[in-house]
């Protein structure tokens, strides 16, 4: 009697997952920092990007250095850069390989072998046949050492059983972490590749040289290890007799905080290049605390995020322009001033001599702990170390006060409880608020609150970033803020007003950020062509990206793109960005194609089964479409989104009682996914339970009462009922929520209300 409207209909969208796949990938990110702090600018005129190298040039050998920098190369040559990789060697390997002839790691047992011209691993899982793999080079020197392996066609993998030298004894880098072979982040798959993954920072004037067409690699390199030429880049052949008046790139302090953070940073390589002596955000993305999971909403590290993020959030970095050099010796790698008595952090805390723009701490009455101690260390509070790769203690290095108050709030750890694990949260908290007051109710704090909410989805937050963004002086959390923000564009014009501000920021990575919120809306042409000519790579690459559907084939940007796109194209995080390009461009088989190589190499991606759902949605193949949805359902079981697409693509090919279990797992992992309640009663009703579909579409109305959808719905099955008055009250409340609602008007006006 009365018509119910069911699900969406198809249509081609543009795919938008973005291009940084942090939070699918594990991979390295990386930006630039402004010392310039919150000042503007306008950019200038972009030259023509060059083309990438051809060949590996022709680098001087760090020992052809040593006759002019004696002091320089004995201060390297015993530092990790130095140490950083090399091949295997009998002598310095000895100790590892005679330990002991077989040891169980994680339940999988290793026989090492050094008898032969290099040493080999077998390993043994189960019953089944040993694998043997023979060591070609080390990388890495204290506190651990892993092992690579060739197997075959320019391929070199980095074996999980690596070998302590201090407590002479193997061990799973993955810990208890049970990884099994054809896993992307087993140390056979992609996930561990070295010539993708790791090589580029432990050698000098890496070249990954990846062939697309047989997926094989012809990686050169000048030197093991990271020499002088990684750093100072290569020199002409008349140094030697006309050396050059200023030193290179570390005679300038911004230009070397650009070349440290390269390797000590999760970045993204935009150009596959380590190149030392050019703008940083030409050449890396730096990953910031966006996505969850990565950084701890109030910038600290999570995983295994390197140094550089956490400096540039900091008021020291980002800031105050305190850079790497400020405390450590660049070439020995070692820290300038001892760190126990504070020495080190004194250097520019102890008086207004120091550094004018550093506050003078005394640290015996600022810590509130006896002079000595673990808790009097300046680096203990302010640093506190997260230990990576079972063996591997990395201090943070965003200098955040400890806030017991944000780990009840939101589980961000504190090093008050890292040392006193005897005491409970609570305590902690009497304790700082005793000692500190006021000032732990501070901009980290309300930061962290602003992400964490962010994070989350919830709608107040957007309104809380941009109160935070017009008074934010630190260039990262200005492009956190903004990335953050994104979501809301469509439907928080202030976002996007700030975003049109922020593209006239003097550092690129908030131009990148402003890039990335503006190229997500309708029109977002005008906003952002004007981009694809700023100085700053990465900038233009995001205005190219979000520009890709439009670029003529052949142009400078479409060409600077293709060039990014098969950066990572060994990966399937990079197959992934291919496909969206293809996609958005309406090639879909070309699409398809690269999704479908990308869930060859990472089988258990739920995001790349998604994606292909969407392409072969939009290509009109429902039912394959709807097969992929539900296979990324089952990967990613805590995704409720997944399990929703695919109960949609089952509604189109008409599998109804397949789209009911698809929506009921939708709901079972998120009971507030209110349109998956609202597609479960419309299912309910045509399948004849009203009972049901009324409970259903009750839900989505309780879940969003500004939705006129919901109460049209359930007015259709309460008159298909035979329940005029209740069909009529639901009418009217649709009307309530939008008078402009043609059907339910017209229905009121036939049921003569």
């Amino acid at each position: 009697m009365f018509p119910t409207s069911f699900l969406r209909s198809r249509t081609r969208r543009r795919l938008s997952w973005g291009m940084s796949l942090a939070g699918i990938f594990a991979g390295l990110t990386a930006l630039q920092f402004a010392v310039s702090g919150c000042g503007r600018r306008e950019p200038k005129a972009a030259t023509p990007p060059p083309a990438p190298p051809t060949a590996t040039p022709v680098v001087a050998k760090s020992a052809d250095c040593r006759s002019c920098h004696e002091a320089a190369y004995q201060a390297w040559s015993d530092s990790h850069h130095a140490h950083a990789h090399r091949p295997v060697d009998a002598t310095a390997d000895a100790a590892a390989f005679t330990t002991a002839r077989s040891v169980t790691v994680e339940g999988v047992t290793y026989d090492l072998n050094a008898s032969g011209p290099r040493p080999q691993i077998a390993e043994r899982r189960g019953e089944a046949p040993a694998q043997v793999s023979a060591v070609e080079f080390v990388l890495g020197y204290t506190p651990l050492r892993q092992y690579v392996v060739p197997i075959g066609g320019g391929r070199y993998q980095m074996t999980e059983l690596a070998f302590d030298p201090a407590k002479q004894d193997w061990f799973n880098v993955f810990g208890s972490e049970q990884r099994t072979p054809g896993e992307w982040g087993h140390w056979q798959g992609r996930g561990m590749n070295w010539n993708s993954m790791c090589a580029h920072c432990h050698l000098t004037a890496f070249e990954k040289n990846y062939q697309p067409a047989t997926d094989t690699y012809g990686s050169t390199w000048s030197e093991h290890g990271v020499g002088c030429a990684q750093c100072h880049g290569s020199m002409p052949a008349s140094h030697a007799t006309v050396p050059r008046k200023q030193g290179p790139i570390l005679a300038e302090r911004q230009r070397a905080q650009e070349t440290c953070a390269p390797c000590h940073a999760r970045n993204e390589l935009l150009t596959g290049s380590v190149t030392p002596g050019v703008p940083y955000a030409d050449h890396y993305r730096l990953t910031l605390p966006v996505e969850t999971g990565v950084f701890h909403p109030d910038g600290q590290v999570r995983e295994e995020d390197f140094n550089t993020t956490s400096l540039l959030l900091s008021r020291m970095g980002g800031k105050a322009g305190v850079t790497c050099l400020d405390c450590h010796e660049p070439h020995s790698g070692k820290i300038k001033l001892p760190a126990a008595n504070n020495a080190l952090c004194l250097q520019c805390h102890s008086s207004p001599a120091s550094r004018p723009d550093a506050i003078v701490i005394d640290p015996l009455a600022h810590s509130h702990h006896a002079a000595g101690s673990t808790g009097n260390q300046c680096v203990s509070c302010h640093m506190p170390t997260t230990t990576y790769m079972q063996r591997d203690p990395r201090h943070d290095h965003g200098f955040l006060k400890p806030d017991p108050l944000l780990t009840k709030e939101l589980g961000i750890p504190n090093a008050c409880n890292r040392c006193h694990t005897d005491r409970d949260v609570d305590w902690a908290i009497a304790a700082t608020d005793k000692w500190y007051g006021p000032k732990m109710e501070s901009r980290q704090r309300e930061r962290a609150r602003a992400v964490a909410s962010a994070q989350k989805g919830e709608a107040t937050s957007a309104a809380h970033l941009l109160s935070l963004l017009r008074t934010e002086d630190i260039p990262a959390w200005r492009a956190t803020l903004l990335l953050l923000a994104r979501p809301f564009a469509g439907t928080t014009p202030e976002v996007v007003t700030a975003a049109r501000g922020a593209l006239g920021d003097a550092d690129p990575m908030v131009r990148s950020a402003a890039v990335q919120v503006l190229g997500g809306l309708t029109d977002k042409r005008g906003l952002v062509e004007p981009q694809l000519k700023d100085p700053s790579r990465l900038v233009r690459l995001d205005a190219a990206w979000a520009l890709s559907d439009r670029l003529p084939a052949g142009s400078m940007e479409r060409l600077e793109l293709d060039r990014y796109l098969a950066t990572m194209a060994d990966q399937p995080a990079g197959q992934l960005r291919l496909a969206q390009d293809h996609f958005n461009r309406g090639q879909l088989v070309e699409s398809e194609a690269a999704l479908r190589k990308a869930a060859e190499w990472d089988p258990n991606s739920g995001a790349i089964f998604a994606t292909l759902g969407t392409v072969l949605n939009a290509a009109g193949r429902d039912r394959e479409a709807a097969a992929a949805f539900w296979r990324a359902a089952q990967k990613d079981p805590t995704d409720a989104n997944a399990a929703f697409s695919a109960a949609l693509a089952f509604a189109a090919a008409g599998q109804l009682p397949d789209t009911e279990l698809a929506l009921r797992e939708a709901t079972r992992l998120d009971a507030r996914h209110e349109r998956a309640w609202y597609n479960l009663g419309l299912v309910l009703a045509q399948t004849g339970r009203p009972a049901e579909a009324l409970e259903a579409l009750a839900n989505a109305e309780r879940l969003g009462p500004a939705v006129a959808d919901y109460p049209y719905a359930r007015a259709t099955v309460l008159l298909n009922r035979g329940d005029r008055v209740g069909g009529g009250a639901a009418l009217r409340r649709t009307l309530e929520i939008d008078p402009a609602h043609r059907e339910a008007a017209g229905l009121l006006q036939r049921l003569g209300n």
